[in-house]
């Protein structure tokens, strides 16, 4: 026996009408008819106002009745059924609720997947590398924009490629490194103008008004900055660099 004849089989038991019926629901009487016909078939929310309406398990309504939109079940498919149905009414809205999380969440990445590269938010990408650990050497016109995909972190504001091994192993050769504005603490990687010169390094600064750039590569540490308070040397600091992995501080 199918889902509409078991439905209309115990709406009879009962002495329930159509119209009475699809007012516990909340549907309209035709949805009822749909329903026992075999047209269309109950939401999940209807469901499961259905189930306490007619005062039934799961199990009664679909017991010998697999197939959904002409589709069997598969064997993997019946068995998550039996265990849905073999949950109470909070379990049931568990399982809704976690579905409809699923089911919103893969839609949303499947929307940003097709979206064209001009609807997505775009940030500059600073291309041209200088020697080692030197970013692009002007904030300038050398850039192209790139598309925020699911790859760049959340809140970046432009991104530098890097050259050179100063700040291996954590920012590679020939890596782009994605830079936001928050404000650098002691032990961030930010992006810096020495005197004209463009830098990716690692900051300190000591009670004194002593700042240290460091290269996470120590091997290269013939590429750290110091600046003194009085030294006369001009600083800039461009953006804070979001690294996946937090590096040790020096």
């Amino acid at each position: 026996m199918a889902f509409g004849e078991r439905l209309r089989q115990r709406r009879e038991e009962l002495g329930m009408t159509r119209p009475e019926l699809a007012q516990r629901l909340g549907v309209s009487r035709s949805a009822i008819g749909n329903y026992e016909t075999g047209v269309s078939a109950p939401r999940e929310e209807v469901l499961l106002r259905l189930f306490d309406a007619l005062s039934v398990d799961a199990n009664y309504l679909y017991r010998d009745s697999f197939r959904f939109d002409g589709n069997t079940c598969s064997k993997e498919e019946r068995a998550l059924l039996e265990k849905y149905r073999s949950l109470g009414l909070t379990g049931r809205q568990t399982v809704q609720q976690l579905l409809d999380g699923l089911s919103a969440w893969q839609t949303e990445m499947q929307g940003e997947r097709e979206m064209e590269p001009e609807q997505r938010r775009m940030i500059p990408l600073y291309c041209s590398p200088a020697a080692a650990g030197y970013a692009a050497p002007a904030f300038g016109d050398d850039y192209e924009l790139v598309p925020v995909t699911g790859e760049i972190p959340q809140g970046a504001e432009l991104a530098v490629r890097i050259q050179g091994d100063s700040m291996e192993p954590l920012i590679a050769d020939g890596s782009s490194v994605y830079v936001n504005h928050d404000p650098l603490q002691n032990g961030d990687v930010g992006i810096f103008c020495v005197d004209g010169e463009m830098l990716c390094k690692q900051y300190y600064r000591d009670p004194l008004g002593m700042v240290y750039l460091f290269s996470l590569n120590r091997r290269r540490a013939d590429a750290d900055v110091v600046l003194t308070p009085d030294g006369g040397r001009t600083l800039t600091c461009f953006g804070r660099v979001m690294m996946r992995t937090q590096p040790l501080p020096m």
